[in-house]
């Protein structure tokens, strides 16, 4: 057990900020599922913008790595173009 103030609220900052990313990584998991799913392509060009803004605020956040983000954007821009 933590002997000093400091370490228990560390400890309790660490649990709530690891509790939030992984709700919010999770939602953006859920989220890049979803639109790959999708195969109307205005429908998807649409959820495309969300998906995106999404995975910049994971990435400015660290929870996820830009690079990550990055990947993952990519790709999913490539499915949405691909769609007919």
């Amino acid at each position: 057990m933590a002997n000093h103030k400091s370490s228990l609220k560390r400890i309790r900052q660490t649990e709530s900020r690891r509790l939030r990313n992984r709700y919010y990584a999770k939602t953006a998991r859920n989220a890049v599922r979803n639109l790959r799913k999708m195969t109307d392509k205005t429908e998807a060009a649409a959820a495309l913008l969300k998906v995106t803004a999404m995975l910049d605020r994971l990435a400015s956040k660290n929870t996820i790595s830009k690079n990550k983000a990055s990947n993952l954007k990519s790709k999913l821009a490539l499915h949405v173009n691909k769609l007919g």
